[in-house]
């Protein structure tokens, strides 16, 4: 069978909202346009200005699972972004407009734990998406290996779980390790195969709901011995990825 990219989804702004595509443009060295270009930083943060910073010091859906079922559109020529809950009405505003992320942070609280470190304003990233990795890095999954960790668990496990970019069919189960430290080609686009991605809590929450319904990391743990799911892909070209594409090691 031929391997395929299967699915494409960003995330404009980290841990709050996921959007899928049919293409994505990719540029040598960074992450995927439009992919964390923006975070929510918390009362006990330590980030400063737009340079990239760990996890820890952004509002996320390890520790307010409600996040986890934000829905995004974003209108990148104006950079208005839509986000949808099913316990909220929809709010519509610009990240980098003051005034609106007054309104966003307001909107976002009901969302919010209320012995967690609460959000206070947005940062944008000036130099990489603030994805989990110190690099800047696109994301890829194997579908095949998502249905061993289903079976495994005994229940569906939406892919938006797992927060990745580019999702792929037609390959063996846990393939997508072996490609460790290689080259892989997603249609005419290069990318070098640089980590295995470790997982966190925010998987245990259900994106339609944002309610914890599943422990994909005590399945790891039981069946694996370890939370690595998904790689951290390095672009080595310019190009466009579109749905239907090859995936093939180069």
């Amino acid at each position: 069978m031929t391997a395929t990219l299967a699915q494409i989804w960003r995330h404009p702004i980290k841990a709050h909202g996921f959007e899928a595509l049919e293409r994505s443009a990719i540029r040598a060295g960074e992450t995927m346009p439009w992919d964390r270009v923006w975070a929510v930083r918390h009362d006990a943060s330590k980030a400063e200005g737009g340079a990239w910073a760990r996890c820890a010091n952004f509002s996320r859906g390890a520790k307010a699972p409600h996040l986890m079922a934000i829905k995004a559109a974003l209108d990148t020529d104006t950079e208005t972004l839509t986000l949808s809950h099913p316990e909220l009405i929809d709010l519509s505003f610009r990240p980098d407009d003051p005034a609106d992320v007054d309104r966003f942070i307001d909107w976002i609280g009901p969302l919010m734990p209320k012995d967690r470190a609460a959000s206070t304003d947005i940062v944008r990233v000036t130099e990489q998406g603030m994805t989990d990795t110190p690099f800047p890095s696109v994301s890829i999954g194997n579908l095949a290996t998502l249905r061993v960790l289903e079976q495994q668990a005994g229940q569906p496990l939406d892919v938006r779980r797992f927060r990745i970019n580019l999702w792929v069919e037609g390959l063996a189960p846990f393939e997508e390790f072996e490609w460790l430290g290689k080259e892989l080609r997603v249609g005419g686009v290069a990318f070098k195969v640089e980590d295995r991605l470790t997982r966190c809590t925010s998987t245990m929450a259900n994106p339609e709901t944002g309610r914890r319904d599943a422990d994909p990391l005590a399945v790891m743990d039981e069946h694996w011995g370890h939370h690595d799911f998904g790689m951290a892909l390095i672009a080595k070209d310019e190009g466009e990825v579109a749905l239907g594409d090859k995936v093939a090691p180069a």
